[in-house]
């Protein structure tokens, strides 16, 4: 019928689209991620669901490519978790931090809102010597803002947006703007740019990049926001002015209709003089104050107005309809939780219309797409920096690798940093219910504890450990083993016997 006949967008390539107006992009980001609630907590949900209270490491080494045993790999890890611990997660001295004000939790958190706010996250590795550790390794956030193209040149060749890249389109090193020394009065950003490589010659990263690239080429990432801006802006306003609307509706007027006639009260108000004692209105008025006045009749303490002869007391409002004020927001609410990744529910913060299956199913999508996050964004970032601290580890002999491997550090370099990450756990609907489920997929050799336990955001291995103390305490203290009754998780309707006869 031709309703799109003048919709003629042209072909382009992601940089094509992105770049242009990529600053322009993340400064409306950044000033919805400061000032709009809806877009903060959109960018909150993504730091509590794909990262959590802490970011465990879960060293894995490839001991078949490596050609060590399983018990080498497994001592080998324990160790490697625990150095890293001690180290990643200092809450005092945060040596893994160039700034020294966050440890690697606090890294990964602030990296996710990032990316969620400006599409990518961007750090450099230094090298600083600090008399509290043995290690150098330390992480420098960089804000995705400062890198550009030196002062502010277009694109051209092999440098986009501040990237240089090779003639495949691999990054190679970086143009980044230096701290501005005017503090709060500029912008912060800087007037002079450093080229920082992208690695050294012997391989070690130098600055790190992380961004889901969508097109061939891509060079830069986009912020979640960008098909959703309108919207979160629209919604503002729409419920700036629902608001206004509820303060003038709020107002009232109390009046009393009296039985003068319009011509008598505008000859007495176009005769009235505030220094004359005896005009028409102010005997008017005082005869009416002095009739009220006299009238005090009250029940029950409150007072009961009487009015003159044929005098009316009314209240003058203004309408409060909704006018489907609360449909057009949520449908707006709907629309910017499919464009940011969350479900409805929980950025609008809605249960009230979901019923448990409905509820279940909504965070279930959420869950999978926030473990897209987790496997694409957090963990590769995560093993960037677990990878350069490694290295060091075991160059210092503080980590002492398996003798008997058959290929050496830097001869697989990707085998010995194999590591997968554990961030906050699945919320559970229903607790019952969800443990139930672990224990029947564990059961049935559809699941194992290692993976039903990382949904809780819990390491099956520390958990184990931890039983076994608890056991060993409790007969220490003569209390009586604990009992975790399978019987009865399978089928909780039945009696134990039944079961065991069956």
């Amino acid at each position: 019928g031709g309703q799109m006949s003048k919709w003629n967008p042209r072909q382009q390539t992601a940089d094509a689209a992105l770049l242009p107006g990529l600053a322009t992009g993340n400064a409306r980001s950044d000033d919805l991620a400061r000032n709009h609630g809806v877009a903060a907590g959109a960018i909150q949900l993504h730091i509590d669901n794909v990262i959590g209270h802490l970011f465990r490491l879960s060293y894995k080494p490839n001991w078949k490519r490596l050609g060590i045993s399983v018990e080498d790999a497994r001592s080998l890890a324990v160790d490697v978790e625990s150095a890293w611990h001690e180290y990643a997660e200092d809450p005092v001295n945060c040596y893994i931090d160039a700034e020294r004000k966050r440890t690697f939790t606090m890294i990964m958190r602030e990296a996710i809102g990032t990316h969620t706010q400006s599409g990518e996250i961007t750090s450099a590795a230094e090298w600083i010597s600090r008399s509290g550790t043995p290690f150098k390794t330390a992480i420098k956030v960089v804000s995705p803002h400062r890198i550009s193209n030196p002062n502010k040149t277009p694109d051209a060749g092999n440098l986009k947006s501040g990237v240089v890249q090779d003639r495949h389109g691999a990054a190679i090193g970086y143009w980044v703007r230096a701290h501005d020394t005017q503090g709060a009065f500029g912008d912060g950003l800087g007037n002079s740019w450093k080229y920082v490589k992208r690695e050294m010659r012997s391989g070690r990263q130098q600055f790190i990049h992380v961004f889901e690239p969508s097109g061939d080429g891509q060079t830069r990432g986009a912020n979640k926001f960008l098909s959703v801006m309108e919207q979160l802006q629209s919604l503002s306003t729409l419920q700036n002015t629902k608001l206004q609307q509820a303060i003038v509706s709020a107002m009232y007027a109390a009046v009393i209709e009296s039985e003068y006639d319009d011509d008598s009260v505008f000859d007495a108000l176009g005769n009235y003089n505030p220094e004359e004692e005896n005009g028409d209105l102010q005997n008017m008025l005082m005869a009416a104050a002095d009739y009220h006045e006299g009238a005090n009749i009250k029940m029950n303490g409150v007072r009961i107005p009487r009015l003159m002869p044929n005098e009316r007391f009314n209240f003058i409002t203004s309408s409060n309809s909704d006018n489907g004020f609360s449909d057009l927001e949520a449908a707006i609410l709907r629309y910017i939780a499919a464009g940011t990744g969350p479900s409805y529910e929980q950025l609008a913060k809605d249960y009230s219309k979901t019923n448990y299956s409905s509820a279940r199913a909504s965070m279930m999508e959420s869950w999978r797409y926030f473990m897209g996050r987790r496997k694409v964004i957090a963990s590769r970032y995560a093993s960037m920096i677990f990878t350069l601290w490694f290295e060091e580890a075991v160059n210092r002999k503080i980590i002492k690798l398996p003798g008997k491997a058959l290929r050496g550090f830097y001869e697989a370099k990707a085998s010995w940093c194999n590591a997968e990450w554990i961030g906050s756990g699945r919320l559970a609907i229903d607790g019952l219910k969800e443990v139930k489920e672990a224990v029947l997929l564990i059961e049935s050799g559809l699941s194992t504890y290692e993976k039903e336990l990382a949904k809780m955001g819990e390491d099956y291995q520390e958990v184990f450990a931890q039983q076994v103390r608890e056991i060993n305490e409790r007969k220490e203290q003569g209390l009586p083993p604990p009992s975790w009754m399978a019987l009865q998780a399978l089928a909780p309707d039945q009696d134990a016997e039944q079961v065991a006869v069956a």
